[in-house]
């Protein structure tokens, strides 16, 4: 039970109450916009990716996924086609990736990913392109992996243009696919490097 209040201070605490409870009304409202952005999407991506794993996977070119397809499909009975499973929640993911197996010309972990992150308060979704730029030999480590990165997409979750998302990927799966056809690395690297800027340089 409250404990007895003068009136000037039960009208201070009403009004400080629905302020609060405006506060929250607003900040969940914006919460399920932004989850349902995401959810949406994270739909597109996962089916892009999951073609693009496709396409490579008829050239012999073994491609990993994350999430793996088990997590967000369900067969027909065919075993040729697929839909999200109904228990499937897109809104949760927060990493999309394809990532290059082949052990020739030092590919082996060549990615392109996706994840979100915040700035400042500001969700945003980040695509990069990340390769493996050879070793280095560090005196107290012994030998890394060097790895650098070009950024492909960077946008606030609310303004990402998802047809400049396609633009953007398409430049970078069209010239990795080349350069697996034609068995040169450096045509994926030439591309990247004509058209995106570099990101991080860190060492595995």
């Amino acid at each position: 039970m409250a404990p007895k209040t003068s009136g000037e201070k039960d009208d201070w605490m009403k009004q400080l109450d629905a302020e609060l409870e405006k506060q929250t009304q607003e900040i969940m409202k914006d919460a399920a916009e932004l989850q349902t952005q995401m959810g949406a999407l994270n739909k597109t991506l996962i089916c892009d990716f999951d073609r693009i794993k496709e396409r490579f996977d008829k050239q012999r070119v073994f491609l990993t996924m994350e999430p793996q397809r088990s997590v967000y499909a369900q067969q027909d009975d065919t075993q040729e086609k697929w839909d999200f499973k109904n228990e499937f929640r897109p809104e949760e993911i927060r990493n999309i990736q394809l990532i290059d197996r082949t052990q020739e010309q030092g590919r082996m972990g060549d990615s392109l990913k996706v994840w979100y992150y915040n700035d400042n308060g500001v969700v945003r979704m980040r695509m990069i392109f990340e390769y493996c730029e050879g070793e280095h030999y560090y005196k107290y480590a012994g030998w890394k992996r060097v790895f650098g990165q070009f950024v492909i997409y960077d946008a606030a979750l609310s303004d990402v243009e998802i047809d400049m998302v396609h633009d953007k990927m398409a430049v970078v799966v069209k010239a990795w696919y080349e350069s697996h056809l034609r068995h040169n690395r450096e045509v994926l690297i030439n591309a990247l490097k004509e058209n995106f800027e570099k990101g991080e340089t860190f060492t595995e």
